[in-house]
């Protein structure tokens, strides 16, 4: 087996140079750096990744606390993330929220060593963001964020849910259900602020009974659209505060014999892949960005590992939205 004591002699340097080529090329002249690492690719030399992280002290270890599964947003942006950190070098230990039990999620992600921490689960005022701040290593929030901020990547829900909203409200409906998740994170909250905004900024009444918090799931969602079409006047448009709430009612609706958007209008919020597909082709708000928030906030994770987190400096992103029109809303 190659090791780096052959790399060294073959190129006629230091074993702690091929080390500093390895780990911080930045500080090695660029033609011996040239030379390293030409003889690396030469004897097809890899680099003990265990004997490295005991050097650096690094675990080449991420967690990734993400949202619950069944968003459609957190599977692309798991995808994302794992991707990324692999192409990296990094393993990444991949936790899904529990919203009763997200304590031992984060107690099992505490007990183990890691160089970053990743996640989407946190509330507005989670008590958790003290002790994340004692784990002594850097830290990212993405579409989630904590009311004392810290690194986070989001997009624009303020921005979001009053564009939704005004879609709606330009193609004439006005009796409009909103329906998402707990405003206890922020996503849902501001989604829900914007929305309640621009009704506001059109003079346009809102009953409390058009705004509709659930947990998300398909059970809870099945059972609120039951309840609304039962209603005497059934209401023309749902602004649903995520793609994959909206697409649970598509298919409600379809089953129940209702058409979309003939009957009903229905807009979301991510524009998560699975809305643009043909079945479907939500009409929804997403970033003006190609990349999901997931791959953004790893990309800020790693550098903040590897470079000097106070150097870098706080991360806080906040991106602009676009509005998608598609097939499922319409003009009354």
């Amino acid at each position: 087996m190659v090791s780096s004591k052959d790399v060294a002699k073959q190129a006629k340097v230091s074993q702690a140079t091929v080390s500093r080529v390895l780990n911080t090329p930045e500080k090695v002249k660029k033609n011996t750096r040239n030379k390293v690492l030409n003889v690396i690719e030469q004897l097809n030399y890899r680099p003990n990744s265990i004997a490295r992280s005991l050097v650096n002290k690094k675990t080449q270890s991420i967690a990734l606390i993400s949202g619950p599964l069944h968003n459609s947003f957190f599977a692309e942006t798991t995808t994302s993330i794992v991707n990324h950190a692999k192409s990296k070098g990094y393993n990444v230990n991949v936790h899904f929220e529990d919203i009763h039990h997200n304590s031992s999620i984060y107690k099992d992600v505490f007990n183990n060593k890691v160089d970053g921490i990743i996640l989407s689960s946190i509330y507005y005022e989670d008590k958790i963001y003290e002790e994340l701040k004692k784990q002594d290593v850097p830290f990212i929030m993405f579409n989630r964020r904590h009311k004392q901020l810290g690194n986070y990547v989001e997009m624009n829900n303020f921005q979001a849910g009053q564009m939704a909203a005004n879609h709606l409200l330009d193609l004439n409906h006005k009796d409009i259900v909103w329906i998402g998740g707990s405003l206890s994170v922020t996503t849902f909250l501001e989604r829900h602020e914007g929305f309640k905004y621009a009704l506001k900024q059109r003079r346009i009444a809102l009953e409390e009974k058009n705004l509709i918090t659930t947990d998300t799931s398909s059970e809870n969602i099945f059972f609120e659209i039951e309840r609304i079409i039962s209603r005497k006047n059934t209401p023309s448009a749902i602004f649903a505060a995520t793609d994959s709430i909206a697409i649970y009612i598509i298919d409600i609706l379809r089953r129940k014999g209702y058409s979309v958007p003939e009957d009903i209008s229905i807009i979301g919020v991510d524009n998560v892949k699975l809305s643009r597909h043909s079945s479907f082709s939500l009409s929804t708000v997403g970033t003006v960005s190609n990349d999901n928030l997931g791959k953004r906030a790893i990309r800020h994770l790693i550098n903040l590992i590897e470079e000097n987190n106070k150097e870098l400096g706080v991360i806080q992103e906040t991106i602009k939205t676009n509005l998608f029109i598609r097939d499922t809303t319409r003009r009354l």
